[in-house]
């Protein structure tokens, strides 16, 4: 199999190359929207992702048969300062929870119809304090990009993608401090509960881990200041956008991953929904950053896809009704 790139420049000539929308099929879907057996716009947002979907799967008429969801898990250097309430051993645990159907994710994704796939990334071989320099070199990054690109399998088409990795909740907030600025306070929180003293020790590290890697660039952002969770799931989201595949954004950590690909490429995520608004707070505002609306509330901050993973089901409700109703015509009801 031929690699798809193996330089970051090459990954972001893909990101810049990537196709749009079907415009002749969101076309077609908004007509055929107008025409079904409902006062128009009473579905609400329903209507609009249906055909937001329909453009980018380049059918009038979708179904979602194959949904997917993966779950990348990393560790980071980051974790002796002392940022998590929990030691790095829980990553390797957890993927283990994962692969044994015994994690929350796993019954979201079974209730959603989705497959689920599990990814762990070199535990052993955790990143690079980003306080101290970048937490990955060149090769890392792209080896990790490389990963999220080749696990969108063949025939997905809806794609969900999560994380697992103790700290990865100070990278994202690195991240989010990187592109978007203000205090470095404003984009910490407690994760995976630390105390207030955690918090203060948050802060700190991420202040400085902006303050030494300087470079504002998306993808050299992601490579200082990530993981290689965050960076699979980058290379997941741009695999999806250069196939077309609709993607539903997950928590917090997701989402400062896939600002990275926006910060490089203003369309880049232009397939993609917010599944939710997680309680991490800094979650909002980079949902604000992105201009992305979620789709849910559920003071949800487990991670793992998990938010993602429920709002599954609200786009294929969404389809479902797009596809599955009667127009006038079709029922013999008057359209007024």
């Amino acid at each position: 199999m031929t690699q798809a790139f193996s330089t970051l420049a090459e990954f972001r000539s893909l990101l810049a190359s990537a196709p749009a929308s079907d415009g002749a099929a969101y076309g077609a879907a908004e007509e055929r929207n107008g025409q079904l057996t409902k006062p128009p716009g009473s579905l609400g947002r329903l209507e609009e992702l249906a055909v937001w979907y329909a453009g980018w799967r380049g059918d009038a008429k979708p179904s979602i048969d194959a949904p997917q969801v993966i779950v990348f898990a990393g560790n980071h250097g980051v974790t002796a300062q002392g940022v998590s309430a929990f030691p790095a051993e829980v990553t390797v645990q957890m993927v283990m929870n994962f692969q044994h159907g015994g994690a929350a994710i796993n019954q979201l994704s079974k209730a959603a119809g989705a497959t689920l796939d599990v990814h762990a990334l070199d535990l052993d071989n955790p990143t690079a304090d980003f306080t101290q320099g970048p937490a990955m070199s060149e090769a890392e990054v792209v080896e990790a990009l490389l990963t999220g690109w080749n696990a969108v399998a063949e025939g997905t088409d809806l794609l969900v993608v999560g994380e697992m990795g103790i700290g990865n909740t100070t990278s994202a907030a690195a991240i989010a401090h990187a592109l978007y600025g203000g205090e470095a306070e404003d984009w910490v929180g407690r994760g995976t509960g630390v105390d207030d003293a955690g918090l203060a020790i948050k802060a700190r590290v991420v202040r400085e881990g902006v303050a030494v890697n300087a470079d504002r660039s998306g993808l050299e952002v992601l490579r200082c200041l990530g993981g290689r969770e965050l960076a699979a799931m980058a290379g997941a989201i741009a695999k999806a956008r250069v196939a077309r595949i609709p993607v539903v954004l997950d928590g917090f950590i997701c989402s400062a991953a896939a600002a990275t690909l926006a910060a490089e490429e203003g369309s880049a995520l232009d397939h993609c929904v917010a599944g939710h608004v997680s309680a991490e707070a800094a979650h909002f505002n980079v949902l604000k950053n992105l201009g992305k609306e979620p789709l849910l509330a559920m003071n949800m901050r487990l991670g793992e896809a998990s938010g993602g993973a429920l709002a599954i089901n609200i786009v294929k409700s969404a389809v479902a009704c797009h596809s599955g109703m009667a127009t006038f015509a079709e029922a013999g009801v008057s359209a007024g």
